[in-house]
């Protein structure tokens, strides 16, 4: 399933060791519409779990946090590639700091009501969904940069070793790519591996 849709087939966990603060984020959920929610109250074995049920959105709760409960939360937050809404009753501008580095989407201070679950929960989505498309952009233009590097570090090697032009340069290790159905920057990094070892 996409991650992308926001919509009420949605797998949601939720984690509060408050059992009556868990089940008014359950009841603001089905309300909503999202009735595949698992709200668990004890915090061992929560990457475990999260691992095997696989939820789409996670939801935090969080009544008293202490720095040791946060910086736990935060390392698991880091870990997992997933929309995350963190519902917290006091915060200072470090744990919100903290927060937004361990990739948490939704940072809501005093502010669990049933009837403001659904916008938060979509907003998390939504923000996970945009910072996701950014990263992944990013990742393309820098591996379309590396890729560049290393196409024109070959042509400059054939240039030397084969005295060709830039252009004949280019046209082999394109022609050479299509002939091994690879692509052209997979030729490319076979030539400059290739030079490395001969020098």
């Amino acid at each position: 399933m996409s991650r992308s849709k926001i919509t009420t087939d949605l797998t949601i966990l939720v984690i509060d060791e408050n059992a009556i603060r868990g089940s008014i984020i359950e009841e603001g959920l089905n309300e909503a519409g999202h009735l595949n929610v698992r709200v668990i109250h004890e915090m061992q074995g929560v990457a475990r779990l999260i691992e095997t049920m696989d939820p789409d959105v996670i939801i935090i709760d969080i009544e008293n946090p202490n720095r040791d409960m946060m910086e736990h939360m935060f390392q698991l937050t880091r870990m997992i590639s997933r929309p995350i809404a963190m519902f917290v009753d006091r915060s200072d501008t470090a744990a919100i700091e903290a927060a937004v580095d361990a990739g948490v989407s939704a940072y809501v201070v005093d502010g669990l009501k049933k009837e403001r679950i659904k916008p938060i929960l979509d907003m998390a989505v939504s923000r996970f969904n945009a910072f996701s498309r950014l990263q992944r952009e990013l990742a393309e233009a820098r591996s379309a940069l590396e890729e560049r590097k290393v196409i024109e570090r070959a042509k400059g090697i054939l240039m030397r070793m084969r005295g060709m032009s830039e252009e004949q340069a280019y046209a082999l290790l394109r022609q050479t790519a299509m002939n091994e159905k690879k692509k052209l920057a997979d030729i490319a990094q076979s030539v400059v591996t290739a030079a490395g070892m001969l020098l």
